[in-house]
């Protein structure tokens, strides 16, 4: 595979290194105030896109969740005794709260042959459910900006989040078959809108006078998510893969990526919502853009890996059926 075809492939992460290096290189353009007025075009309009494009897209036909918030804060409580920066910290929480994403574990699922029907169950519920449940548990593990009254943050949920994918089903029920047979393109748009939250976000940041953010802190931040990462995704083959469990070694493969992957399109748009006001939400928001392309990373990793072992598990319970049928 060429260069060209690596960086179409991976546009969208390429594109959020270009989006941060704009709002580094010229920060007055898309800070608060600003000619981009954030504190509208993002704040509503940008936002409010997203969850229409969300509420058009997802089917609600299909159910499933799967969130590590609560083992997430129990390691978090041993890492504050360290010197990682507090914010950064924060940010792991966040990741832990979020929803899972719509797209690259049903991919990742598709790609080795696993369970496709369950990771597209458990991605489009807990997108939907995690909508609700998300807000409440950052609220619940971190607060939110002393400057922004809990009733201020959930009637801006209701307006930017729940009215827009409210409409988006309503027209996706009078326009099913139109969307069905053009499928437009709901995941760039998306990713084109976040784009614009993320440039916003650090243009915020960037016009501060000072960033309290150490490269030990952002080091030690990028291992933990590996870790992180492959500790839940070796956890949950363990507990999947046991005889009692009654999952298929289809079923572990969509279990493994729909639990312990998480959504970038739904989960900034959500943080700068209940953070609002945060001078440090850029920083917040750090772990969250590295989890996602680690967890794509990781994921394109071990389909390879994950394929063979499906495959020798399937024919290895072939042949243990066919012994047992008496001749």
């Amino acid at each position: 595979m060429g260069l060209l075809e690596r960086i179409r492939k991976q546009w969208f992460l390429a594109a959020i290194v270009l989006a941060i290096t704009f709002a580094y290189l010229q920060p007055s353009v898309g800070m608060h105030g600003g000619p981009l007025k954030p504190e509208f075009t993002i704040t509503y309009v940008a936002v409010s896109t997203i969850f229409l494009n969300s509420g058009l897209s997802l089917k609600t036909e299909i159910f499933t969740l799967g969130f590590f918030p609560t083992a997430m804060w129990f390691i978090l409580k041993l890492l504050a005794l360290t010197s990682i920066n507090p914010w950064l910290l924060k940010g792991l929480q966040t990741v832990g709260c979020m929803p899972p994403p719509v797209s690259s574990a049903v991919i990742l699922t598709k790609a080795v042959g696993g369970n496709e029907a369950a990771a597209i169950f458990n991605s489009a519920f807990g997108s939907f459910l995690g909508i609700v449940v998300t807000p409440l548990l950052l609220l619940l593990f971190l607060g939110s900006s002393s400057s922004v009254p809990f009733s201020s943050i959930f009637s801006q949920l209701f307006m930017t989040v729940v009215i827009p994918l409210i409409l988006g089903q309503i027209l996706r029920r009078y326009s099913k078959d139109w969307l069905e047979r053009k499928k437009p393109p709901f995941g760039v748009i998306s990713s084109c809108v976040l784009l614009m939250i993320i440039y916003s976000t650090f243009c915020d940041t960037f016009s501060s006078p000072k960033i309290d953010l150490d490269t030990f802190s952002l080091i030690i931040i990028v291992l933990l998510i590996f870790f992180l990462q492959l500790s839940f995704m070796f956890l949950t083959f363990i507990i999947s893969t046991r005889k009692k469990s009654g999952f298929t070694a289809a079923d572990t493969v969509a279990i493994m990526f729909c639990s312990t992957h998480k959504s970038l399109t739904l989960g900034i748009p959500l943080l700068k919502i209940v953070f609002s006001g945060y001078e440090h939400l850029s920083l917040i928001s750090v772990p969250l853009l590295i989890y996602h392309p680690t967890q794509i990373l990781l994921g394109g990793l071990l389909v390879g890996t994950m394929k063979s072992w499906m495959i020798t598990r399937q024919k290895a319970l072939k042949l243990s059926r066919q012994t047992k049928i008496p001749v």
